[in-house]
């Protein structure tokens, strides 16, 4: 079937039917993920001057490269599907770009040992982890990830996400971000080989993936700094209070410093540093047009990143108030009145009750109690 999106043609694969898998794979709900690829690449851009090579790492339908192309970038396409290879040409084709891009059928693996790219975009179903170590090896400036098993990112399937990405993920209720932290924390580690040391400047978790968006400095000291950012997170299951603890060398704690219960998680290592850069998510802000079909959205995604804390864990404020046998009030009203006492509150961008804060839940609860009984 036919589509446009972000003012290119596109001949994509129809929908998938009951019982039928098609061979090349075109997701319409991922199409804000790939509006923010093409604002975030425009602000790099700007950023970096001399990165130009774009590699569309599993091209699929090609959607993403023919948009870099259209764009002006230097676009690889690769994919080791046959039908997916012709599909990418032909939509290139199709917008006149042909002469602006190549294809490669090939094991992108192999391509990305042999051949630098300035921009290296690693969109594959599942885990990224197995193309990620070459990813590190050959790119300049910045590698774009998305993760789309999220299960094993956050715990809920336990087994899967040690051995994904050699870590301890744990299924909380701020799973999301859990999801998120155990991703950068992997890559950190994987670049660090080569090193590589990397900068996450646009994170975001929305519907089911991970999207993160890493600058690279090669440098030893850089690498070395990256894994500094690493650490784990304690967790109490009773009363949800959380610790953070740098190092690779967990310290777990026995008993909860708040409530002394005993049920306790660890989670690690995760990365504790921030995964934002909010004067390039405002660039990016400035660089998506309204006439992307998700601009309103893309735009209030980059305007609550933006003012989000770094802190390494969110809070739902009706699982807070559930646990707590309170009904919530209004989330203005609720952060308004954890600001009033000297804290630091912001929303969060993984639900629309999910706040960040330097409070711990004791403080939380001190805070806010005043108007939720």
């Amino acid at each position: 079937m036919r589509v446009t999106e972000g003012g290119v043609e596109l001949e994509v694969p129809g929908e998938q039917t009951e019982g039928i898998e098609e061979a090349v794979f075109y997701n319409p709900r991922q199409e804000l993920n790939r509006d923010l690829t093409i604002a975030t690449l425009r602000a790099y851009r700007e950023r970096e001057e001399r990165a130009t090579s774009y590699l569309d790492a599993m091209t699929a339908s090609g959607v993403r490269g023919v948009r870099a192309a259209a764009d002006g970038w230097d676009v690889t396409c690769c994919d080791v599907d046959e039908e997916a290879v012709d599909l990418a040409r032909a939509n290139l084709e199709r917008n006149d770009l042909a002469a602006d891009a190549s294809v490669e059928h090939r094991n992108v693996t192999a391509l990305m040992h042999e051949e630098p790219f300035d921009v290296i975009d690693l969109d594959p179903y599942g885990t990224p982890m197995p193309f990620a170590d070459a990813a590190f090896a050959n790119c300049r400036d910045l590698v774009c990830v998305t993760a789309t098993d999220t299960a094993p990112l956050c715990g809920a399937h336990f087994n899967s996400g040690v051995r994904s990405y050699s870590a301890v993920p744990r299924n909380t209720d701020y799973h999301a971000e859990m999801g998120v932290r155990i991703l950068v924390s992997a890559l950190a580690r994987s670049a660090a080989r080569f090193d590589v040391g990397i900068e996450p400047i646009l994170t975001h978790a929305t519907s089911h993936y991970v999207r993160t968006y890493l600058e690279l400095t090669h440098k030893p000291t850089a690498a070395d700094a990256a894994i500094d950012e690493l650490g784990h997170c304690y967790h109490c299951e009773d009363c949800l209070y959380r610790e953070a603890d740098p190092g690779l060398i967990a310290d777990p704690l026995e008993t909860c410093p708040h409530c002394d219960g005993n049920r306790m998680l660890t989670a690690g290592p995760v990365w504790l540093g921030p995964v934002q850069d909010p004067t390039f998510i405002g660039a990016v802000r400035d660089e998506i047009p309204y006439t992307f079909d998700t601009a309103p959205e893309a735009r209030e995604l980059c305007d609550t990143l933006a003012a989000e804390l770094d802190e390494p864990t969110h809070y739902d404020q009706h699982k807070l108030c559930r646990n707590w046998g309170v009904p919530a009030n209004a989330m203005d009203e609720f952060l308004a009145d954890l600001r009033a006492a000297g804290y630091e509150a912001s929303r969060a961008h993984y639900g629309g009750t999910t706040f960040k804060t330097d409070a711990s839940v004791g403080e939380i609860r001190a805070a806010t109690e005043g108007n939720l009984d």
